[in-house]
């Protein structure tokens, strides 16, 4: 005999499932796009306030155009182990926001002529072996030519 001959009924199939998958599929895509929006106004694709349609955007100050400074040759030798020496010669430019700060970057030069011999006497050939090794090295150089020209360096 079957199960309902006896009286019996047959266990109901849960119909809530595809509601529940609307559901997450909906707050997934809400995430998924505040996430993208978030990670486009953090990469500075999007303007910060973003003016909505019909309003005028603020005027913007001109900025100077940028002014080049040139750092003086550095040849220093690299920390080796090694009985032959290795030397680099280091050879940059740095940019600045404009003439006032082309001329206190001027005025720290000596400062950022010792802070960049110092640490290119501590590398050593191997950290600047290859593309990551150039990177590395700008930022480091960035990094110290920020200390160098910081008014309380």
């Amino acid at each position: 005999m079957s199960g309902g001959a006896r009286g019996e009924k047959a266990p109901k199939e849960k119909t809530g499932g595809g509601r529940r998958k609307a559901v997450l599929l909906a707050a997934a895509a809400v995430l998924l796009l505040g996430g993208g929006g978030a990670g486009a106004w953090l990469g500075g694709l999007l303007p910060w306030p973003a003016p909505w349609p019909g309003a005028a955007a603020p005027a913007e100050a001109k900025a100077a155009p940028p002014v080049f400074v040139e750092v003086p040759d550095i040849i220093a030798n690299l920390n080796t182990a090694a009985r032959r020496q290795t030397f680099i010669k280091l050879r940059a430019k740095l940019e600045v926001e404009g003439p006032a700060q082309a001329a206190a970057l001027q005025a720290s030069m000596p400062r950022l002529l010792d802070i960049f011999t110092t640490y290119l006497r501590e590398t050593r050939p191997e950290e600047l072996r290859g593309s990551a090794g150039t990177h590395r090295l700008r930022e480091e150089m960035m990094a110290r030519a920020n200390v160098a020209a910081s008014p309380c360096g």
